[in-house]
């Protein structure tokens, strides 16, 4: 079963409970051991203490881990929301690692923090108000961090790094499989780091997204949507990019193709005003949608809602993924599978092009659907023994 960015964690970060993760079927026989080892190593070349933390949902609990893989359950929390209790492991030193056991059954994160610890609070329903950089006044605003997202169940082990709010640590994720095969992606070139914080910089718009300490450090760089509901970057950036790949369908056919599996499943759209309405093969209508806004096109969500079905789900995709990487509008038919394509429209999505580009493989999870045609940094494995994840340098 292939999972993609959001059925793989339903773990807000903004200041709201956490909901709950989509199911994922089990496969016929248990595949893995029951506590799976995650090696975190430090190649960050920097002084900092690190701290990591282990969070996320097991048997219909959220919670956290230890060091040696026992989740717990969070307690009852506040109105307004209490401090978490301190759950952080000591991280690896710059050079050294550290082995964590992750218990089968939890779906969550890994955060890494730098220097100082992240606050986190719990509302009175054991929900997990997680740090959020582009909200005014967190707490973590000033702590350098970032998180790596994974499953592990029955099924195997599905673990990714995430740009989807900001780009922050630079870190490879990597899954080892019993056959003793290692599949690894999110490693950085060599500079990489720099390239895109440079990159962006250059640009007066998404200069805008860079947030920085007072001591002049680097912390992150907001995803579009983030720098806009944190006010600064231009909220309706892509509103002229949309404008015209929508009334680009108003006299020609939009051909999706969702499943590159079953290339015969084709939906055909056609817009009529702001409207754009598809026909499956035998010409009855499955699915409409209303012109997005840029923050629905950063989000992947609102009029681009993507329901967890075999038809409206794939083509809402399929849809986000054209308008966010730019190529909806200038072919017929969409998800384009050729990366030359992406980010060659105008305005310039910078984030997502300089991202891409920088990685070793290209691969990166820019935006929730980059697993649209295969872009995201995932691994998986269906039976394995373990997973790891490397702190990268900072250059």
């Amino acid at each position: 079963m292939r999972l993609h960015r959001k059925s793989l964690l339903g773990l807000g970060v903004a200041a709201v409970a956490v909901a709950g993760v989509a199911a994922v079927v089990p496969s016929a026989s248990a595949a893995g051991p029951d506590l799976l080892p995650l090696t975190v190593t430090n190649d960050s070349g920097r002084s900092e203490a690190v701290n990591l933390y282990v969070l996320g949902e097991s048997g219909g609990k959220l919670g956290y881990v230890s060091e040696g893989g026992t989740f717990t359950a969070w307690p009852a929390g506040g109105s307004p929301p209490v401090p978490a209790p301190d759950v952080s492991i000591a991280g690896p030193a710059s050079g050294a690692s550290k082995t964590i056991q992750v218990p089968k059954g939890l779906s969550g994160r890994m955060y890494m923090a730098f220097g100082d610890k992240l606050d986190f609070r719990i509302s009175p329903d054991g929900g997990l108000v997680q740090p959020a950089p582009w909200a005014g006044g967190d707490p973590s605003r000033d702590v350098l961090f970032d998180w790596s997202e994974f499953t592990y169940n029955d099924s195997g082990v599905w673990l990714n790094s995430s740009q989807v709010d900001m780009f922050a640590v630079p870190h490879a994720v990597s899954v080892t499989g019993s056959d003793g095969q290692t599949s690894k992606t999110g490693e950085l070139k060599p500079g990489g780091h720099d390239a895109v914080v440079e990159g962006l910089r250059a640009d007066p718009e998404f200069a805008k997204l860079i947030q920085t300490r007072g001591d002049g450090t680097v912390l992150r760089v907001l995803a579009p949507g983030k720098g806009a509901d944190a006010g600064g970057f231009d909220p309706d950036y892509l509103g002229g990019s949309i404008d015209r790949a929508w009334d680009a369908y108003a006299s020609k056919d939009l051909t999706v193709k969702p499943f590159a599996e079953q290339p015969d499943k084709v939906f055909t759209g056609r817009t009529s005003g702001d409207v754009m309405t598809f026909t499956d093969a035998t010409g009855a209508q499955v699915a409409r949608f209303t012109k997005p806004t840029s923050s629905n096109v950063w989000g992947c969500d609102g009029n681009l809602g993507a329901p967890n079905d075999l038809v409206v789900g794939p083509i809402a995709r399929s849809l986000c993924a054209a308008l966010f990487r730019g190529t909806l509008g200038t072919q017929d038919v969409e998800p384009s599978t050729d990366p030359g394509t992406f980010y060659r429209s105008s305005p310039a999505n910078l984030y997502g092009k300089l991202i891409h580009e920088n990685m070793v493989d290209g691969k990166a999870y820019a935006f929730a659907f980059d697993d649209v045609a295969n872009q995201e940094s995932l691994v998986h494995s269906g039976d394995p023994a373990s997973i790891a994840i490397t702190l990268s340098p900072f250059n």
